[in-house]
């Protein structure tokens, strides 16, 4: 805990992207015995796994779309939002504002920025989004997931901090349990989750790839999937006719739990799913949605990929026979599926949380703390002239169990 109580303020979009580590973040300043307050739109307040004390004001945020017909009415919801937002600051007297992207970010961020109230924005994914991209250039930090980062401004690098992607508690508990044991006679657990509306092509794909394995190995499956509600009944006789036991559901409140007994992950690529994958150490074959603005849920993938602990099907790619083929590679031997899980293990970044807050600290009330910069060397302490290697890296070191 710091000497002082301060107040912060966190913004973010209606999704559980945005305000998950928005959640983790508010919970770490209380810990800390700080207070803060939560500024998002209708569908953010709605959200489960708000902390209690972490009060919600929904304020007006327009969106932008491809009709410039409907930008009139944006910018006025933006102002009316920003309006909304002084006159919160005025009472509250944050010490710092934190973004974490979305449209229902701009009018707080523009409102602090213009206030002269120090901003920070947060970057989920490997891809700066459109409002922190719109915003990069007011605030006086940019937290990102990624050491690598598309989109951004090589002028606004010098104020780029890689703290990491907050994960929920829970999953963090997990982190030094072992993976667990697979042998030549054990079962295989597959865990499919297409995020919190599932995803009709992995309800499509995924059995009949599933029964394409060799008998020895599909013999030994045991599947969970969450599903669309319209998908299930189709979903459950397509492993019916397989006979692949599998548990089929629109939503698991145990996700940890499940998470933590699974061998292997397919599903999309989303900041969050990776967040979770990597601070528990599971191998994973990611799908990026298509349509994600930037394509930045493939940029997601590329740290895991490129350390052995994923495999990345692009969704035109994405067929039975293919999904098949990168299973196997994966669990034909029980090294291969261990050896994945650990380089994943090993992309984790267990103190985002942490980092973060320490980097909100730093404003409003604290000398500059000793955060993770990007730079040429990554290393704490790095910015202030300590040469690499050191300073204390806090992130994932090769130690797990």
């Amino acid at each position: 805990m710091t000497g002082s109580s301060r107040h912060y303020v966190l913004a973010a979009g209606g999704t559980g992207g945005h305000l998950l580590p928005a959640f983790a973040l508010a919970a770490e300043l209380h810990r800390r015995g700080h207070h803060a307050a939560l500024i998002t739109d209708e569908r953010g307040a709605e959200i489960p796994g708000k902390p209690d004390y972490l009060p919600a004001h929904v304020l007006p945020a327009g969106r932008f779309g491809g009709n410039p017909l409907n930008w009139p009415r944006g910018i006025r919801a933006v102002l009316a939002g920003r309006r909304m937002a002084r006159q919160l600051f005025a009472s509250f007297e944050p010490s710092a504002v934190v973004g974490f992207g979305g449209y229902p970010s701009l009018p707080a961020i523009l409102a602090s920025t213009a206030a002269r109230i120090p901003t920070i924005v947060h970057e989920q994914n490997a891809a700066l989004g459109r409002v922190n991209r719109l915003l990069a250039g007011r605030v006086q930090a940019i937290a990102t997931a990624y050491e690598e980062v598309e989109r951004l401004k090589p002028a606004h690098r010098g104020k780029v901090h890689l703290v990491g992607n907050p994960v929920r508690a829970e999953v963090l508990a997990l982190r030094d349990e072992p993976f667990p044991a697979f042998g030549q006679d054990g079962l295989l657990r597959v865990l499919v989750t297409g995020g919190s509306q599932g995803a009709r092509v992995l309800s499509e794909v995924v059995p009949d790839g599933l029964a394409m394995l060799p008998p020895a190995l599909r013999q030994r499956l045991q599947v969970t999937q969450q599903c669309r509600a319209e998908d299930l009944d189709a979903v459950r006789e397509r492993y019916r006719t397989h006979e692949i036991p599998a548990e089929l559901a629109t939503y698991f409140e145990d996700m940890a739990a499940r998470l933590a007994d699974s061998h292997l992950f397919i599903g999309r690529a989303g900041a969050s799913t990776i967040a979770e994958l990597t601070a528990v150490g599971r191998p994973a074959i990611l799908i990026p949605l298509p349509i994600a603005t930037d394509d930045h849920q493939a940029a997601n993938t590329r740290e895991m990929v490129k350390v052995g602990g994923a495999r990345m099907i692009r969704q035109e790619r994405f067929q039975a026979k293919e999904l098949s083929k990168q299973i196997l590679a994966l669990a034909e031997n029980p090294e291969g599926l261990a050896n994945a899980a650990h380089a994943a293990w090993n992309c984790g970044r267990p103190q985002a949380v942490e980092d973060l807050a320490d980097l909100v600290e730093s404003f409003g009330g604290a000398d500059m703390m000793d955060v993770i910069r990007v730079g040429p060397n990554n290393a704490r302490g790095a910015s202030q002239g300590v040469p690499a290697g050191q300073g204390a890296l806090r992130q994932a070191q090769d130690t797990r169990p």
